[in-house]
């Protein structure tokens, strides 16, 4: 299945101009909730200087796009299992009286044949509305939650996110920036994928893309092959299969000033395996920076413990056991590609990018790193 580039990608449309925002108060809450294709995740937070302060957060795995893949709809059991989760995420966006709020569904809800008859379910036992957003604002507000992690010495930027049903690649070039102004010219690119005129320096999207396959797909489509490292090693190719026509992909990218960004569950899992935390600490792991060698270690370690070894593995999980080595096949192969010393790890995502575009829309997150 080759992927299907977004329309516009490529294309960079100049920006419609809006009034500026009435300054609100630094104090209010503010929500994020993203429903992807296999887990549903919320944050509240509210402003704190130039960062997020999160009040209260969420995850659920909820497996929406369980049998999509073979039906191309969104099964009964999970909408009600997904329906569950979001009764929770009401009671706690109703607790803490969240006025500015931002709730997206993502690849699954894209492909659905009843993805707009289940929004409408959502809505009326749940009271929320729901919005699917496409490819580009994904991988856009993937992008900006990044922002902190961009190196002063990145020239090049590469920030990947694997999800559940797809994965965002985004090709950066920093070098017209000065270095200390590159973290927060990855935050302009809120306001969209653009060379719009602008008095500050730009970062420049040089390519990106969409594959319609996450660790969820890619593990759906290759189910019926039992031999564990035979799978794997065919779900890797796979993937490297659909990354051809990534325009970046074709030349070799600078060995200096070089830098990825990836963001997911895999990658932070094979990040708390390398540290060999006992329980995982987002402070130890987000920023971390990992050495190709490093993590083609920690995969060769998930396929030695086999099925039965990765479940018993505690910084592994029984939820993401069955996911961790279609994420390690995605992971693999964009190494192959682009192999780096400084790949840095990204407890972060698409929930904190909307947070991230709200605040700075409101006007109160602080001028700091961005």
């Amino acid at each position: 299945m080759a992927p299907k580039r977004p329309k516009g990608a490529g294309a960079f449309p100049k920006p419609v101009e809006s009034p500026a925002p009435k300054p609100s108060d630094p104090s209010a809450l503010y929500a994020a909730l993203d429903l992807g294709t296999n887990s549903c995740r919320m944050l509240i937070a509210q402003p704190k200087g130039s960062q997020i302060h999160v009040v209260d957060s969420f995850s659920k795995s909820v497996q929406l796009g369980s049998g999509l893949e073979s039906t191309g709809r969104l099964s009964r059991g999970s909408m009600r299992r997904t329906i569950q989760a979001m009764r929770i995420c009401q009671q706690k966006l109703k607790r803490h009286k969240v006025k500015s709020m931002r709730l997206v569904a993502t690849e699954a809800c894209r492909r659905a044949k009843n993805a707009r008859e289940f929004v409408r379910q959502v809505r009326r036992e749940t009271g929320l509305q729901l919005e699917i957003i496409q490819p580009e604002e994904e991988a856009r507000l993937a992008v900006i939650s990044c922002a902190p992690l961009v190196s002063t010495k990145t020239e090049q930027l590469l920030v990947v996110d694997i999800g559940g049903g797809s994965t965002e690649l985004v090709w950066i070039d920093l070098t017209s920036v000065p270095p200390l102004e590159r973290a927060r010219a990855i935050m302009r690119l809120r306001s969209g994928f653009h060379s719009a005129e602008s008095p500050f320096p730009a970062a420049k999207v040089v390519d990106w893309i969409s594959v319609p396959l996450g660790v969820a797909t890619l593990r759906d489509q290759f189910r019926d092959v039992e031999d564990d490292s035979a799978r794997f090693a065919l779900m890797s190719w796979f993937f490297e299969e659909n990354l051809s026509e990534f325009a970046p992909y074709k030349d070799a990218p600078p060995s200096e000033g070089f830098q990825i960004i990836g963001t997911s569950g895999t990658v932070t899992t094979v990040a708390a395996s390398h540290l060999g935390l006992r329980r995982y600490d987002r402070t130890k792991v987000d920023g971390l920076r990992m050495t190709s060698e490093q993590i083609d270690k920690v995969i060769r370690g998930y396929l030695d413990l086999g099925p039965k070894g990765r479940r018993a593995d505690p910084r592994i999980g029984q939820d993401r056991q069955a996911l961790i080595m279609s994420g390690s096949a995605i992971l693999q192969a964009l190494l192959r590609c682009w192999p780096t010393d400084r790949l840095s790890v990204a407890d972060r995502g698409l929930r904190e990018g909307l947070l991230y575009a709200q605040m700075s829309a409101d006007g109160v997150l602080e001028d700091g790193p961005f």
